[in-house]
């Protein structure tokens, strides 16, 4: 496994995915308890929190979403975070894992080690064998 220095701007990644959360968070309903910011290559930040319902969708897609949707298609960094995690920060889910590494493959990641430590690490890493488009030509 390759890990990536922690940067101030990781940092300030994981300020803004939990400002997007504690702007969103809403205590009554236990909607949106997770928020996520993606840092696109050229330094752009986009946001999302989690959105609940029977088809809800992790605020990891909401964020790469907002990216996509403003063009964006090749990624830096991504967190995902809550408010009670350790160090504010969560682990993305498997289908969010497929999702990162089908966009980009070379996207890392925000995450805590065992040890409760911050890392940074490639999508690769947190998602061994991944599933790959297999090209019909």
């Amino acid at each position: 496994m390759t890990f990536y220095e922690i940067t101030a701007a990781d940092r300030e990644l994981i300020g803004e995915a939990m400002a997007t959360l504690q702007r969103n968070f809403d205590a009554v309903n236990h909607f949106h308890i997770v928020g996520a910011a993606v840092r696109c290559r050229d330094g752009a930040v986009f946001t999302g929190v989690n959105c609940d319902g029977i088809h809800g969708s992790c605020a990891e897609y909401v964020a790469v979403g907002a990216a996509v949707n403003a063009g964006y298609r090749a990624f830096d960094t991504i967190v995902a975070t809550h408010l009670k995690a350790p160090n504010g920060v969560v682990s993305p889910c498997g289908n969010c894992r497929q999702m990162l590494f089908t966009y980009d493959p070379e996207v890392r990641v925000i995450v805590n080690n065992d040890e409760g430590e911050l890392v940074k690490v490639g999508i690769r890493d947190l998602l061994p064998f991944a599933y790959e488009e297999i090209p019909l030509d």
